[in-house]
């Protein structure tokens, strides 16, 4: 297993996730779309809606890892090469890193060649906020924000399942993350229908999150705020968050940068507050997205390397 997660991140940091190549997510998103479609057709009432979407959302994640598993064992059972290659292409399209990477840094370049307008549209694509009005300082926070939160979804998570579970899991865990994203959402059309994606996502992300904070530690001594910076926005910051994982890499990179991340932010024209992260005087500049992403690059390696080591103490 680690040779086939290590060739799909391999693959992930040289393809990214172009355009030409269909994407699992994409499928999980269309049956999401018709599920929706379909209990709202059956039910409006607030325990219908939690109910159906329940089970909406277990179905899906079970449909997912034991549809992935069979394709898998079919092919091996066919060659181990092809079994082989599409377990790697599985694993693939779980990760995201370049993907990430390459739209913070469209961020950062549209920053320092002065485009601001640019600059705001790129960040759209990264964050659900409004960007439309957002100055430089906070169109680099937004983009340090969405690196240390997909630190984890993208990168850690898909990991951490992979290791444990192979593929499959890894896959399962992605149709967790889009059902939070499509239907996740604490407003009056999704506040019952997404309760449990929400709720299945917290659970998946638990530990994940956690061990990115750990990695985070760990990098620690090469960063600005150093060990210290780190621990200390870790134990303070991150229990003030309203997500019980978001605020581990928010609180971890802000520390580790030295800057305020969270604040007052603005959806759909409604103002909403999240607590903040890191010294309170230091707003995040356009450098801190090139140093982010530096830091998201010694997140992956310390995961992929901990997840081998892992699974060799274990015999996994």
């Amino acid at each position: 297993m680690e040779a086939i997660i290590t060739a799909a991140l391999a693959l992930d940091l040289l393809l990214g996730d172009p355009r030409w190549l269909p994407h699992p997510v994409v499928i999980c998103g269309h049956f999401i779309n018709f599920g929706e479609k379909a209990i709202r057709r059956v039910t409006s009432s607030p325990r219908g809606l939690k109910v159906a979407g329940t089970l909406l959302s277990l179905g899906l994640v079970a449909g997912t890892y034991f549809f992935i598993a069979f394709i898998l064992q079919a092919s091996f059972r066919v060659s181990g090469y092809l079994g082989a290659g599409l377990s790697v292409l599985v694993m693939y399209q779980s990760l995201s890193v370049k993907s990430l990477a390459g739209h913070a840094r469209e961020v950062l370049t549209a920053l320092q060649q002065g485009n601001l307008a640019g600059a705001r549209e790129k960040a759209g694509f990264m964050v659900a906020r409004d960007t439309g009005n957002l100055e430089e300082g906070e169109i680099s926070r937004a983009a340090v924000e969405s690196v240390a939160e997909s630190s984890v979804d993208g990168i850690v998570a898909p990991l951490f399942y992979g290791f444990i579970g192979g593929p499959p899991l890894a896959m399962a865990y992605k149709a967790v993350n889009t059902l939070d994203s499509m239907l996740g959402y604490k407003n009056d059309r999704y506040l019952h229908l997404g309760w449990a994606a929400a709720r299945i996502d917290d659970l998946a992300n638990y530990l994940p999150a956690r061990v990115a904070g750990m990695i985070y530690l760990l990098l620690s001594p090469l960063t600005p705020g150093g060990w210290g910076g780190v621990s200390r926005a870790l134990f303070r910051d991150a229990p003030r968050h309203s997500s019980p994982n978001s605020g581990i890499p928010e609180a971890a990179v802000a520390g580790a940068l030295k800057v305020r991340l969270g604040g007052m932010n603005t959806y759909g024209g409604e103002v909403s507050f999240k607590a903040t992260m890191g010294p309170e005087e230091n707003t995040p500049k356009c450098r801190h997205i090139g140093m982010s992403l530096a830091l998201m690059y010694g997140v992956t390696f310390l995961s992929l390397a901990g997840g081998i080591g892992t699974a060799q103490f274990f015999n996994l």
